[in-house]
């Protein structure tokens, strides 16, 4: 359906009685419009369909013609085209006639009706109303062709941009490929130097406890005096715990893991700690204790605590290379503000009068990894781990320092609401279990030749007969033999392709009524999966009493519950 290219519109008429074709052409060109008379119905639809604005009907022109197919062609029509009809009907009122008329006017659908006789006026301004509505629809169509031509303008438009976007993705991804591809060769790279500051600092403090252990042992064989060698094993035993602590500390600054509060007294656990401090020290370095008589307890882990107070002498001590004093002290801090929290501290200072820190460098001095000592003499996470005990333990720590006016550093610590144990403050060494002949048969799993040794002079000083087996295979080939075994305690860690979890899994699957016991240098590794199946990890290292409290809770069935955690707190 074209749209008409002429100055002014057209009207077919078709009316073949008589003279109202002639007649009414003539009155619409008197009217300014184009009218053309047609002599058949399928002219005019073919005029319709080619060129006609408007089309005018004599009623008896559609008598006996097909309504159902004028319909159709009035259904064909395109969405914005409403083809304008004026029929000019007689005055009969049959009702045939009238339903007639009624099929004639659905068909038609956009159709103004004319009874007889009708004025010429009113005829001219019925065609002119139809043609000026056509002539809207031929609006309506231009408007739909640039709305259109604008959508596929703007497709092809999008597709452009597109194109370009994909292209200019592609560029970015290859250079966020090689920015990712140098970013990991300069981290690669400070990592490479960061494990080279750690391994020379953790090689240092261990040489040091080595050094108390290794040198008490030495001197064991050269003191008959029982005092003194008591003090001896004493000592070393602290230092074997300082190791366990650093080996901890280490762990929770890669995990962040929560720490264990209890009631501490500082007076107390620091005087303990005085002959590991004497021997951590030089002899040109003295160490001074000032602590408030009223001094109250603090809520913070003790393990945590005393390698904080080492780290910080040792700091001290290395600032000091010509000698001098660290001074302790210790005063209540009531109603502090701490990050946003009032409430009650005790305030903990060590002071050196070494050579102080740089200005440039006080901002960077709890960074881990971040140390100004020579390569092999500092990890530079003693001071990392004491931002890390202070914030964890709910409260906070800063420095006050000064070039060769010595270096003072604060710790802000929780008061604790109860007292502290007084059993559990007293340390020293504890009286250990009773050797029990009957106490039953261990089938201990280790690869390890030495620690197994070692485990097995323990649990034969705890009354148990021990069968050793060095992998989980072996210790599956035992149990399947009918070897007589009360409990399984096993590492955790082992070579042959099954761990201490799995072994467990195996054995609650053969046989559930034997208990398991699991123990691991890295126990939080296997807590979680240890866990799953209800058994129970002792961390290494323990000590005897430790292991004996172990492995009674987990033949008694008890080794899962809440209160048997309490040798892997102390060891996490």
């Amino acid at each position: 359906m074209t749209t008409p290219k002429r100055d002014s519109p057209l009207v077919v008429v078709f009316a073949p009685i008589g003279r109202d074709g002639p007649t009414t052409a003539d009155l619409l060109r008197r009217s300014g419009m184009n009218a053309e008379v047609c002599h058949s119905f399928a002219e005019v639809l073919e005029r319709a369909e080619r060129d006609t604005d408007a089309v005018f009907i004599a009623e008896e022109a559609l008598f006996g013609q097909d309504l159902q197919a004028l319909g159709a062609w009035v259904d064909r029509q395109p969405t914005w085209s409403d083809f304008p009809f004026v029929v000019l009907t007689s005055k009969h009122r049959q009702p045939a006639v009238i339903a007639w008329r009624q099929r004639m006017v659905a068909a038609l659908r956009n159709v103004s009706l004319l009874e007889r006789p009708v004025q010429s006026i009113t005829l001219t301004t019925a065609i002119q109303a139809a043609v000026r509505g056509r002539l809207r629809q031929y609006e309506v169509r231009a408007l739909i062709e640039a709305r259109e031509r604008a959508s596929h303008e703007l497709e092809a438009l999008v597709v452009e941009r597109t194109r370009a976007l994909e292209q200019a993705n592609v560029e970015l991804r290859t250079q966020m490929e090689e920015r990712a591809h140098i970013e990991e060769t300069l981290r690669q790279t400070q990592k490479i130097e960061a494990i080279g500051q750690l391994t020379g600092g953790i090689a240092h403090d261990f040489n040091n406890l080595l050094m108390v252990i290794a040198g008490g042992l030495d001197m064991l064989d050269r003191r008959s005096d029982p005092e003194r060698r008591q003090r001896l094993m004493e000592s070393m035993r602290q230092a074997a715990q300082r190791g366990a602590a650093l080996t901890r500390q280490l762990l929770a600054f890669s995990r962040r893991q929560s720490l264990a509060p209890e009631p501490v007294d500082l007076a107390h656990r620091i005087s303990r700690m005085r002959e590991l401090l004497d021997r951590s020290l030089r002899g040109d370095v003295h160490v001074n204790v000032q602590f408030a008589a009223d001094l109250w307890p603090v809520e913070v882990d003790p393990g945590e605590l005393e390698l904080v107070i080492l780290n910080l002498a040792v700091n001290a001590r290395d600032a000091m290379p010509e000698g001098g004093t660290i001074l302790l002290q210790a005063s209540n801090a009531p109603d502090e503000d701490v990050r946003g929290r009032r409430g009650d501290f005790v305030r903990l200072a060590v002071t050196d009068s070494g050579t102080g820190i740089p200005a440039d460098l006080r901002g960077r001095v709890f960074d881990p990894f971040f140390t100004t000592k020579e390569i092999g003499k500092g990890s530079g996470l003693g001071l990392a781990q004491v931002y890390g005990f202070a914030r964890q333990s709910g409260g906070t720590v800063w420095i006050d320092t000064e070039c060769e006016r010595g270096t003072r550093v604060i710790l802000l610590l929780p008061r604790s609401a109860t007292a502290p144990d007084e059993q559990g403050q007293a340390g020293g060494h504890q009286m250990e279990p009773p050797a029990n002949a009957s106490a039953g048969n261990v089938l201990l799993v280790d690869d390890d030749e030495e620690v197994a040794a070692l485990v097995a002079e323990m649990l034969q000083h705890l009354g148990f007969t021990v069968t050793h087996a060095a992998s989980a295979a072996a210790a599956l080939g035992a149990l399947a033999n009918g070897r007589d075994v009360d409990i399984v305690f096993s590492d955790v860690m082992m070579p042959g392709g099954m761990n201490g979890v799995e072994l467990a899994q195996e054995i609650r699957t053969r046989r559930l009524d034997i208990p398991v016991l699991l123990t691991s240098g890295y126990a939080e590794a296997a807590k979680k999966a240890a866990a799953d199946e209800g058994v129970y990890v002792l961390a290494k290292p323990y000590r005897l009493e430790e292991l004996a409290l172990a492995i009674g809770e987990a033949m008694n069935g008890t080794a899962a519950s809440s209160h048997a955690a309490k040798p892997l707190a102390s060891h996490r």
